[in-house]
């Protein structure tokens, strides 16, 4: 018998594609009482757990010199929105090497795809004009 039999996942339409090495800030619904608020988690994305149950994702920041870490599901209704900040060039699916590293050596280099595919055409339409 299998899970996936009985409850099917539904993914939050507010979560981009993402991956591990991205800097990513998670905009969460918190409520305090009576109230909500909006609540930013940003940092970089170490894991991604993808499974029956729809699966998860890791944040992992430094804040005041302490590790944080936090788990988000990809179906939760309290994800409001992803943004992705950054692009990591990374050649690991599970960063948790990045756990005994000082926050100086853990700066990651940027993927530079998309800026090469948004500046190509620029470049093209220079040559074309002169």
């Amino acid at each position: 018998m299998d899970v996936r039999e009985f409850v099917k996942p539904k993914m939050n339409p507010n979560i981009p594609q993402i991956s591990p090495g991205d800097t990513v800030k998670v905009s969460l619904k918190t409520r305090e009482g009576d109230k909500e608020r909006l609540q930013h988690f940003q940092g970089l994305v170490i894991k991604m757990r993808k499974g029956v149950d729809g699966g998860s994702f890791t944040v992992r920041r430094v804040s005041y010199g302490i590790g944080v870490e936090r788990t988000f599901p990809f179906q939760s209704p309290s994800v409001q929105n992803v943004e992705v900040l950054r692009h990591g060039q990374v050649r690991r699916a599970k960063l948790y090497y990045m756990r005994r590293l000082s926050v100086k050596q853990a700066r990651l280099k940027e993927r530079r795809e998309k800026a090469i595919e948004q500046a190509m055409p620029q470049e093209e339409e220079a040559q074309t004009s002169e």
